[in-house]
């Protein structure tokens, strides 16, 4: 047997890899994160499958599931929000897995940054005006940021910033950032993004914080600051000017 961790994607049931959701009709045991993963991706679980939600699990207990799936021969879906290559804790599991000699597989999903940049309509890197993007958040009671990720040291690049798990403190993020980016910056929360009650509040640093308070918000919402989310002040790329030599336009000019 086999533990399949897949990556749900930020909420719409059908922003799912194809890979992903064939994984999960050919597994009989599926984990899930039921607080943020969409239950509708359970209607592609075959008939008779032991549907775990692992929400209120701890290490332990998950880890132990997929030991009982490995004695009866079953395969597991594992499923969690977004992409798994950030704040995941995949990196735990794989590792308890591993020390089991229980094999595994990952298959990566849409991750929240780029579901909210679709929500948006803006290319978070855009000529002229940032060519980076910083995906970071601020510490909280299940993972501190080490003394060297500091949000002010990441503003001073200028780079586009995508930060996540930090609507509860988006005052103290904005005074970190206020002098690097000045007031007149955008931003934008998007809460929920691709879910039903997707909700999109755009501002500035000048007024994100009362923004916001007029839209109430907790978890599940993603900030992003940059001169990118204005949309309209850059110099156009040079990978389709015409004058620009590439190897694959089949033409000299």
């Amino acid at each position: 047997m086999t533990v399949h961790f897949i990556g749900a994607g930020p909420g719409a049931p059908d922003l799912i890899t194809v890979r992903g959701r064939a994984l999960i009709a050919r597994c009989q045991v599926c984990l899930y994160a039921g607080s943020l993963v969409p239950k509708a991706l359970l209607d592609h679980c075959p008939s008779g499958a032991r549907i775990v939600d692992t929400a209120p699990l701890s290490l332990d207990e998950i880890v132990a599931e997929c030991r009982r799936a490995t004695v009866a021969g079953q395969d597991v879906a594992r499923l969690h929000s977004g992409d798994l290559s950030i704040w995941s804790a995949l990196g735990e599991q794989m590792r308890r897995l591993e020390g089991e000699g229980i094999p595994y597989t990952v298959t990566p999903g849409v991750p929240a940054f780029a579901a909210a940049a679709a929500a948006l309509g803006r290319e978070l890197t855009l000529p002229g005006l940032a060519q980076t993007v910083v995906l970071t958040r601020t510490s909280g009671r299940a993972s501190a940021m080490p003394a060297s990720e500091d949000l002010k040291a990441f503003a001073a690049t200028g780079a586009t910033l995508s930060i996540h798990l930090s609507i509860h403190v988006l005052d103290k993020v904005v005074a970190d950032l206020l002098p690097f980016y000045g007031a007149d910056c955008p931003v934008a929360v998007v809460y929920r993004a691709t879910w039903p009650d997707e909700r999109i509040v755009r501002g500035t640093l000048g007024t994100i914080t009362t923004d916001v308070a007029e839209s109430p918000m907790e978890r599940t919402a993603l900030i992003l600051v940059g001169k990118v989310l204005s949309g309209h002040d850059f110099r156009e790329s040079a990978l389709y000017d015409a004058a620009y030599r590439r190897r694959f336009r089949g033409r000299n000019a």
